[in-house]
């Protein structure tokens, strides 16, 4: 006797997995699915004005400071602190996680607090408009002086005045003094590069970018801008690019091997643009400027950027990433370090992997749906304060009457 049995595999049926799609079975054969392209373009409609809707980027506010928030720096190698100086002198080390200080000096300096780095993972350094440098044990709250970007691997750090200054942290006298040889400006921002840490930049109040090779105790190379820089950052992932923030509304990128001209032209502000940071992947980077707007922008496109901004928010002096790059901190004049998604609609908290292929499969929809007219026009409008949006109007009118007179 002969029996036919239909024979079905579980794993085709059934999800492996607790929280797993169930597998489905479908006939890819075209001629089977005529709309398919217009129910694609239905759900790539539906996915951009989703993440518009779900677009909250604001996470918190650390609270503290009382007057502007001058700058920001990141605890190497750690995601839980953020140390902040600020007008009124205040020196704040902030724990991310649970928002609440760890080390705060309400008169750390007379005046401005003007740089901020970390030496270790428990001591700070820092200058002011007092002429002193100090650094800080976050433990002990105990102060020697000698400060304001580290070396990265040995016991030096340089700071910024009418020269770049090379120090040792055991000594209170710098031990290099380097400039330019006909330079004359004051240095108003100095970085040492990621990857070869000998190598040293610096922008100054004359319009210049000047590298230092601490080696030889020289400046290489100079050159002059159009309008002053006022912060400047190493990309993390590509040791010769850096990036400028500039007077004239704009952000640069120089490959220093090629210094004739910018490597790509970031535009957008409608006011100075008065710090910048990398992302740790080397993939984005943020600007704060005096229009009192947060901008997130993807390498090599120089325009469209994310727009972040606050009713309560003025002018931002200072704007970093976050070590893990899910996050930015920005400090502006009304004494607040705020807190911002990266990503504006990203969720936070636990993602379920169901929702993680949803997630991943509406940005593949909108990736490859960003040509369409009603898709592009979602995704790519932001909207931006009244005041910063005339402004924009007003500066595309010059700049069209500029490009006709020329």
């Amino acid at each position: 006797m002969k029996i036919s049995v239909l024979q079905h595999a579980p794993a085709d049926h059934v999800p492996l997995q607790r929280g797993d799609p169930t597998p489905t079975s479908r006939n890819l054969d075209p001629l089977m699915h005529p709309f398919a392209r217009a129910r694609e373009r239905t759900r790539a409609l539906n996915a951009a004005k989703m993440d518009r809707i779900f677009a909250k980027p604001f996470v918190g506010a650390l609270e503290g400071h009382v007057d502007a928030v001058e700058c920001l720096v990141k605890q190497p190698n750690s995601l839980r602190q953020v140390a902040s100086g600020s007008w009124d002198g205040g020196l704040i080390v902030h724990d991310l996680p649970e928002r609440r200080q760890v080390f705060h000096v309400p008169q750390a300096h007379k005046g401005k607090v003007s740089g901020i780095t970390y030496s270790n993972k428990t001591r700070v350094l820092s200058c002011g408009v007092d002429k002193n440098i100090k650094l800080w044990d976050i433990d002990s709250s105990s102060t020697i002086l000698p400060s304001i970007d580290h070396h990265r691997y040995e016991p030096q750090f340089a700071t910024a005045s009418n020269v770049v200054q090379l120090w040792d942290e055991s000594k209170n006298s710098p031990i290099t003094n380097l400039t330019f040889p006909t330079a004359s400006e004051t240095v108003t921002s100095v970085r040492f590069n990621l990857s070869e840490a000998s190598v040293l930049a610096s922008v100054g109040s004359d319009r210049t970018f000047t590298l230092y090779d601490i080696r030889t105790g020289k400046a290489e190379r100079r050159v002059i801008m159009q309008m002053r820089s006022n912060a400047l950052s190493w990309c993390p992932t590509f040791p010769t690019v850096v990036l400028l923030a500039s007077e004239d509304h704009n952000l640069y990128t120089f490959d220093i091997r090629h210094l004739s001209t910018p490597s790509q032209i970031y535009k957008g502000h409608v006011a100075a643009v008065m710090s910048c940071d990398w992302s740790p992947t080397g993939l984005e980077f943020v600007s704060g400027g005096w229009d009192r707007t947060v901008r997130i922008w993807k390498e090599g496109q120089g325009h469209g950027p994310e727009v972040y901004h606050t009713k309560r928010m003025q002018r931002v002096s200072a704007s970093l990433f976050s070590a893990d790059s899910r996050f930015v901190l920005t400090g502006s004049d009304d004494g607040n370090v705020r807190i911002w998604k990266a990503s504006a609609s990203e969720k936070l908290g636990v993602v379920t992997a169901r929702e993680r292929a949803a997630i991943e499969y509406r940005t593949a929809l909108r990736e490859k749906w960003k040509m369409d007219r009603e898709v592009g026009k979602i995704s790519r409008t932001r909207h931006v304060p009244k005041p910063v949006y005339q402004a924009s109007k007003l500066k595309r009118t010059m700049l069209d009457a500029r490009r006709v007179k020329d």
